[in-house]
């Protein structure tokens, strides 16, 4: 064991190392951080409007204005979350008809659905 104290490292050399490990902990959180919606593909967007219309309005009318369902309008639907819409598509409602969708699409096709529902996209078609 050696009797000579340890000479400090420069201010400079901790800076940078601190700054570094600042760095290191932000790209961790960034890349551990769950991704962000998107918008399904062109394609995959047309046929969850088919889905929409055929399977849904099987339901809710094919003009998604009601029947066994309610309308999906969104007049009806103000004041509604797309979030908890999607959750809706996604998880059914027990006790009711209304089945999950959620072997049929994912997180994010649910909640751009939902965003367009709440749009209107029944106006469209």
């Amino acid at each position: 064991m050696s009797k000579h104290p340890i000479a400090p490292k420069p201010l400079a050399h901790n800076i940078k190392k601190a700054h570094g490990l600042a760095v290191l902990t932000l790209v961790s959180a960034f890349l551990a951080a769950p991704a962000l919606a998107q918008d399904p593909s062109a394609p995959r967007q047309k046929v969850l409007i088919y889905q929409l219309i055929q399977d849904c309005g099987s339901c809710h009318g094919s003009t998604l204005k009601g029947g066994l369902g309610p309308a999906l309008l969104p007049g009806n639907l103000k004041g509604k979350d797309a979030e908890v819409l999607a959750a809706i598509i996604l998880n059914g409602v027990p006790g009711t008809p209304m089945p999950p969708w959620r072997f049929e699409i994912n997180e994010d096709e649910a909640l751009w659905l939902a965003r367009r529902i709440k749009e209107g996209v029944a106006d469209e078609h």
